[in-house]
């Protein structure tokens, strides 16, 4: 059973872990031009078989559907996504990549595997293979908080 201190403790190293994690990844998305909310976005819109309406989005990313359109403005300005109508209903918009998106998004991947490597450096394989249990189950919320 852990103490208070020992889970403050904990709590405190995962705060720092991620603050770590999100100058790193700034860093390396720094040369590319994009922010880390846009390369969200970029990653989001390319999970989609078929491109998303920005409800669609707003919904995955858990954001109001105004920062949605702020973010899409900014990704479609830099030519990483444009705006098609749906062939179904021309009142709905939807977001597809471009080509050049792709190819950032390519970029974001490398990115993203270099910072990775840069933190987990220091661990050997099977500490990386635990890590990512202990990650998982809590970003799961363990058995309680599943539906």
């Amino acid at each position: 059973m852990s103490t208070p201190d020992a889970d403050g403790m904990l709590a405190e190293q995962l705060l720092r872990l991620t603050r770590r994690l999100h100058r790193i990844q700034k860093q390396q998305l720094e040369p590319i031009g994009i922010t880390p909310a846009q390369a969200r976005l970029l990653r989001t819109v390319a999970f989609y078989d078929q491109p998303p309406r920005m409800a669609d989005l707003a919904e995955r990313l858990e954001v109001v559907p105004r920062a949605v359109t702020s973010l899409v403005d900014g990704l479609e300005g830099s030519g990483w996504v444009r705006r098609v109508p749906d062939p179904t209903n021309r009142r709905v918009v939807r977001i597809e990549l471009t080509d050049t998106g792709q190819a950032t998004l390519s970029s974001l991947r490398g990115a993203r595997r270099s910072a990775a490597e840069d933190v987990l450096a220091p661990l050997t394989a099977e500490q990386r293979e635990v890590l990512g249990g202990l990650l998982s189950t809590l970003v799961d919320g363990g058995p309680e908080h599943r539906c």
